[in-house]
């Protein structure tokens, strides 16, 4: 027990709120590097899709789980 809460408390709270935040800090440097090479809007995309989809699994890895405990 470490503050009142436990270890598997404390890591949910950093895998949730810790991971979210770092993966929405890589989409502004995702943001930044489109932005700064001038790609256009579609070469916006192309770099989103491409560098940003990894995200969508750890995402949806969370609604899936959450989805299975409600039912």
């Amino acid at each position: 027990m470490m503050f009142g809460f436990s270890e598997e408390q404390i890591a949910t709270f950093g895998l949730t709120f810790g991971v979210g935040g770092f993966m929405l800090y890589m989409l502004f440097i995702i943001g930044h590097l489109a932005w700064e090479s001038k790609a256009g809007k579609f070469g916006t995309f192309v770099i989103f899709l491409g560098l940003a989809f990894g995200m969508v699994g750890f995402v949806a890895k969370y609604f899936i789980q959450w989805f299975m405990e409600h039912n």
